[in-house]
């Protein structure tokens, strides 16, 4: 274990947590829940296509039972999280806001399993068996960018990779999902990562962790096999980002507009290993996850929640909201959304849900004071403040050309900003109109 100085990446801030953050849930032990009378399993909880519904209303399911099928290379399969009756098929909201098809499903409570099949000797297995078991079981990057992983473990050809970096860093405030999988499962995720290392062919992981979480450090530590080295980092948000993790823990730096796999490094998520692990070794596909439930609810927890269940499920599991709730958030504070109605389903790129107070609500915006805050806070180093005004005056070709496409959306120049104006908004909504036009563009080509 060692530990960086306090400046791991350009940019970024520590954010101040409020008495209801890390330290009150930190100590709270993952809860199975038990699974809801119904759930709502949207076909598209990951990035690229979504996942072909492969049932209909009316058919029976069992657990593990694949219902969506991957819509294409970069999509990723969905199973049923209970066993029962498939209610209907038809749109439901996401809490971006955006409606896509989900199957919903009536618990019978039988908790009827599909036959699994897990791998009796995974030492065995080779880079393609491996691949093909990650999959099946629909795993996708579990911090929150649904990356479907098997895409991660099978990089395009002439690009080699020499390490795999695990992303153990947590960095947004309230969320410790990943802070309790490390403490409860380290042998499994250390088990997940030497499975991804044998299908990247690499022998060397690095797994980051911040330091305000020494007890991780050391359960890590004590679980990682050869190969694998545990490094404690400074707080600093956005840590867990790709590029400003790879930095800190390698000091390669990912070309603008690149990836980690342009340095040779793959980056996955410890949720995402311990899915690894539970796939090749138990059979299982990925219909459960950890989230974080914080903020002001009567009794904050960290639950292992069938995917499909609803926030209001999870909010009665911790005794209700508080006094004072202003915002409900789906994941973290820094970059998850505001979300207004509690029937919004719980998908695997779900970290946290959080009852926030007045620090939720948006402030009153005064003109810019060019302080150069956001400059100095913005880990990829673009000008916030400069993008923000672009993008207000419809000046999106110009925004293009001073990189808001490279925006990580992490909200650190927003956080800092003294005028509380909404840039992280800004470039948000710059990138949109963008990628809007590129596959308007794109189409009237084909025509």
């Amino acid at each position: 274990m060692s530990v960086f100085g306090s400046r791991m990446f350009p940019g970024g801030v520590h954010p101040h947590e409020s008495v209801n953050g890390k330290a009150v849930n930190g100590g709270n032990a993952i809860v199975k829940l038990p699974a809801p009378p119904r759930v709502i399993i949207p076909l598209s909880q990951h990035i690229g296509a979504p996942a072909k519904a492969l049932v209909k209303k009316g058919d029976l399911v069992k657990v593990g039972q694949v219902i969506g099928q991957a819509g294409g290379y970069v999509s990723a399969n969905v199973h049923a999280s209970v066993s029962g009756k498939v209610w209907d098929v038809q749109p439901c909201l996401l809490a971006s806001g955006v409606s896509v098809p989900a199957v919903i499903i009536d618990n019978d409570y039988k908790d009827e399993w599909v036959e699994l099949s897990p791998a009796a000797n995974p030492d065995s297995l080779t880079a393609d068996e491996l691949r093909k078991i990650v999959a099946d079981a629909g795993i996708v990057g579990l911090g929150g960018a649904t990356f479907p992983t098997a895409v991660k473990l099978n990089p395009a050809e002439g690009k080699t990779i020499e390490k795999l970096v695990i992303n153990g860093a947590e960095c947004e405030p309230y969320l410790t999902a990943d802070h309790r999988l490390m403490l409860e499962k380290a042998e499994d995720i250390i088990h997940g990562i030497c499975i991804v290392m044998k299908a990247l062919k690499v022998k060397e992981a690095i797994i980051g962790i911040e330091n305000n979480k020494p007890d991780a450090v050391a359960a890590m530590t004590a679980a990682a096999k050869e190969g694998i080295t545990v490094k404690a980092l400074p707080v600093r948000y956005p840590q867990g980002g790709e590029k400003q993790l790879v930095y800190a823990l390698t000091k390669k730096k990912v070309p603008t507009g690149g990836l980690p796999l342009d340095v040779g490094i793959v980056v996955c998520n410890v949720g995402t290993m311990y899915a690894v692990q539970q796939a090749v070794c138990e059979g299982r596909p990925l219909i459960e996850r950890v989230t974080t439930v914080g903020g002001l609810v009567e009794k904050p927890g960290n639950f292992m929640v069938r995917i499909g269940s609803t926030v209001e499920q999870l909010l009665d599991a911790c005794d209700g909201l508080q006094k004072g709730v202003k915002q409900l958030i789906y994941g973290g504070p820094m970059m998850g959304m505001a979300i207004a109605r509690t029937d919004i389903p719980v998908t695997k790129g779900c970290s946290g849900i959080l009852a926030l107070g007045e620090e939720a609500m948006e402030p009153k915006e005064s003109a810019c004071i060019r302080c150069g805050r956001c400059l100095r806070a913005c880990p990829m180093k673009l000008m916030p403040a400069k993008l923000d005004a672009l993008s207000r005056a419809l000046r999106f070709e110009e925004a293009e050309k001073l990189g808001v496409m490279n925006c990580m959306e992490c909200g650190a120049c927003t956080f800092v900003c003294p005028a509380k104006r909404s840039l992280t908004q800004s470039c948000r909504t710059a990138k949109k109109v963008i990628n809007t036009r590129r596959k308007q563009a794109a189409e009237k080509k084909e025509d």
